[in-house]
C-alpha cells in the first residue's frame, strides 16, 4: 500500500521583509498507484511543494498536515521520511566530489533497509538499473553528479529511484534540460517503476511532452501557492493549447 496525504498543507519562506507564505492550503492525496502531475505557471509553489514534503530547512511548514500510509511526515527528519518511503528527485541534483556512485548507492540502500545489500546481488542490480538507464558501467565509479550532463543526472536519479524502491516518488522538473533521447529513457525508468505494486508518483512538469509518456491519472493546475483545478490527462492538453492565464485570471 503507498498513500500520501497532503492536507491544507501551508508553507512560508523567510524574507528580507519578513516571512512569506508560498503555499497557502494544498490538498492532495496520491493513491495506491496512481500517478498525479502538478503543473503551473513560475512561482506558484510547485518546487516548493515538493521540497517540503522531503524536509527542506529552507521552508517552514505553518498549517496542515503530510501523511504516508498514515504516518505523520511532517514530524520526521530528512532520513526518516526516506526510510517512511519517500523518494524525491530534485530539480537540480547536487554535486558530491569525491563520493562514487556505487559508494552512495550502496550507502543509501544500507540507511534505508537497515543493512547492506549483500555485495554481489547488488552489484548485479546496479550494473542492470545502469544498463536501463544507458548508463556505463563505468559510471558507477564517478563522483556523484560532478562533471555529469544534464541527462546523465537525471538518468543516475532514475537508477537510484529503481534500486532504492520507495513507496512514493516525487519528481521535481525531472524532464528539465532532456532532449528527447533521454526524455524516452527518463520516462521508461519512471514507467517501470510505478509498474511495480503500491507505488505512487508526484510528478511536477512545465510541459506536456513528458505527459505523453508518462500517463498521469490525474493532473493539477498550481497557481499562487494553490490548486487552482484538477482533471484527468485531458487538462494538461489545455494547458498545451492554451496556457495557464485563464487560471491566473481566477485566482486574481
Amino acid at each position: 500500500m503507498s498513500k500520501l496525504e497532503i492536507k491544507d498543507l501551508r508553507v512560508s519562506v523567510d524574507t528580507e521583509d519578513g516571512a512569506k507564505e508560498i503555499l497557502k492550503g494544498v490538498t492532495l492525496t496520491i493513491g495506491d498507484g496512481e500517478t498525479h502531475a502538478i503543473m503551473g505557471p513560475n512561482g506558484s509553489g510547485k518546487s516548493t511543494l515538493a521540497y517540503s514534503i522531503a524536509g527542506h530547512p529552507k521552508y517552514t511548514i505553518t498549517g496542515g498536515t503530510v501523511t504516508l500510509d498514515g504516518d505523520d511526515l511532517l514530524s520526521m527528519t530528512v532520513d526518516e521520511r526516506a526510510r517512511a518511503g519517500l523518494f524525491l528527485a530534485m530539480q537540480y541534483p547536487v554535486e558530491v566530489p569525491g563520493v562514487s556512485v556505487a559508494n552512495f548507492l550502496r550507502t543509501a540502500k544500507t540507511a534505508i533497509d537497515g543493512e547492506a545489500p549483500k555485495l554481489r546481488t547488488w552489484v548485479k542490480e546496479v550494473n542492470g538499473a545502469m544498463e536501463k538507464m544507458n548508463l556505463d558501467p563505468t559510471f558507477s565509479q564517478r563522483s556523484v553528479n560532478e562533471g555529469f550532463s544534464g541527462g546523465e543526472k537525471k538518468r543516475h536519479e532514475m537508477a537510484q529511484l529503481a534500486l532504492l524502491d520507495p513507496k512514493v516518488a516525487v519528481l521535481d522538473e525531472t524532464d528539465s534540460g532532456l532532449d528527447i533521447d533521454a526524455l524516452k529513457i527518463v520516462s521508461e525508468g519512471i514507467n517501470t517503476f510505478r509498474e511495480r505494486e503500491n507505488k505512487g508518483v508526484l510528478l511536477i512538469t512545465h510541459y506536456t511532452r513528458i505527459l505523453r509518456y508518462v500517463k498521469p491519472d490525474r493532473v493539477h493546475v498550481f497557481v499562487d501557492g494553490r490548486v487552482a483545478e484538477s482533471g484527468g490527462p485531458e487538462l494538461a492538453e489545455e494547458l498545451e493549447a492554451n496556457g495557464y492565464d485563464r487560471f491566473v485570471r481566477a485566482s486574481v
